[in-house]
This record gives C-alpha cells, structure tokens and sequence, in this order.
C-alpha cells in the first residue's frame, strides 16, 4: 500500500494551493479518503473527509467553505484544493483511509498514512 502527497509548499496568506495524493496497491475506490494535518508543536487534526463515490463531504469548521475535496477514482487519487490559506493553516497535510469518527482525534496506528506534505503559509 502507497499513499503519496505531493503539492505542498510556501505560500502567502491569501493564497492557494492544490494537493494532490496518489494510491496505490488497494481497491481506492473502496474507501473513503481523508485529509489530516498535523501544526507544529500540536496534534493531528480532522480536516476533510469524503466518500468512496466522492458524493458525500465534510470538512473541518476551521477550513469549510476555504478547501473542498474531491477524488479521481479512475486515477486512484484524492485532492485537496486549498484557498484563501491563512497562516494557522501551515501544518504538515496527511492523506488517510483512517475510518475513525471525528469525535476523537485521529490515531496514525489506523488506516493507511501517507508520508505527508509540508504547507507553510507565511508572508
């Protein structure tokens, strides 16, 4: 099993980006897929989730109507398009077939992890 992000970098506030995560060895269209970040210094922390269809959403409150999520099964790939970032945005963004309900914080010990990449928004 692979999950590769790629797309992070440094960006102003106010800015945009768009990652990108590709899977590989498992039935991805099977799963629903997540995004989680991880700030420096703290937690993990939910940001969006979407179904195995890509019909069903749901996003963090600190990012709704700022990132949506969106799946290319024919690619094995999952998205997510960043807009408006702010600097509390910087972390280090994980995609994850981790299934938890978001009433708890989420565990690295389940689902599949990619390795991560870095956003920094910082003027």
């Amino acid at each position: 099993v692979q999950l590769v992000e790629s797309g992070g970098g440094l960006v102003q506030p106010g800015g945009s980006l768009r990652l990108s995560c590709a899977a590989s060895g498992f039935t991805f269209n099977s799963y629903s897929m997540t995004w989680v970040r991880q700030a420096p210094g703290k937690g993990l922390e939910w940001v969006s989730r979407i179904d195995w269809r890509g019909h069903n959403t749901y996003y963090a409150d600190s990012v709704k109507g700022r990132f949506t999520i969106s799946r290319d099964n024919a690619k094995n790939t999952l998205y997510l398009q960043m807009n408006s970032l702010r600097t509390e945005d910087t972390a280090v963004y994980y995609c994850t077939t981790n299934q938890q309900l978001w009433d708890t914080p989420p565990a690295k010990n389940s689902g599949f992890w990619g390795q991560g990449t870095q956003v920094t928004v910082s003027s």
